[in-house]
């Protein structure tokens, strides 16, 4: 399994996300966590992602999601054509939604797991792997339903992490402070966690594992 799991966007150490992927450069880029956002907001957002990651010698492609809810065989057939899969940050209980009406998570950690791809991400697209979203209410709103999705609250995640990761701490970024509080919940709920900085990214690679940044 190879991660490149960062706090905010691209991090500080890409080039640690680019030796996961060799000679790789396909990425399929998933945004479906700000499907909250209006039109021209989302596609404005996405042409900045796009940027950031073309800047890094990376080839993007949007894989909606919501074009394959209900359709996981066409969904497990589109991403393994990509080299990396690389999912933004935004409001991690849409994205948690997306994940299970595409079935995204079971697609997701079957390509993982055969090292069919690697996979990258930033704040909600770390959050997903995790084993549970208890906590994170106190960043992101569990109500927020995009057109087309199911209202249930999901609270459990891919699992593919034996911890949580609390994104953006003590940084400059607009939800630091209610960060803050996501760690005092870890705490005093006992539940093993890594806070990560702006700039900083976890990068795993079969067992070994680092905080790079």
């Amino acid at each position: 399994m190879r991660l490149y799991l960062s706090s905010f966007r691209n991090g500080n150490k890409p080039e640690e996300l680019l030796k996961l992927i060799g000679d790789g450069r396909r990425t399929a880029v998933i945004f479906n966590a700000v499907d909250f956002k209006s039109k021209a907001d989302r596609a404005a957002d996405y042409a900045a992602e796009a940027e950031r990651l073309k800047s890094i010698g990376l080839e993007p492609t949007e894989i909606d999601l919501r074009h394959y809810f209900g359709k996981s065989d066409e969904l497990k057939k589109t991403l393994s054509n990509y080299d990396l899969i690389w999912v933004r940050g935004g409001n991690v209980f849409v994205l948690r939604r997306a994940f299970k009406q595409s079935c995204a998570d079971t697609v997701i950690k079957e390509l993982l797991a055969n090292d069919t791809v690697a996979y990258g991400g930033y704040s909600a697209g770390v959050d997903i792997l995790q084993p549970h979203l208890h906590g994170i209410e106190l960043v992101d709103p569990p109500e927020v339903v995009p057109e087309d999705y199911d209202a249930e609250i999901i609270w459990e995640c891919l699992d593919l992490l034996p911890y949580c990761v609390a994104p953006h701490y003590k940084s400059d970024h607009p939800e630091s402070a209610d960060v803050d509080k996501v760690v005092a919940y870890y705490i005093e709920n006992h539940v093993p966690f890594i806070a990560l900085h702006d700039g900083e990214a976890i990068v795993i690679e079969g067992t070994n594992q680092s905080v790079v940044g």
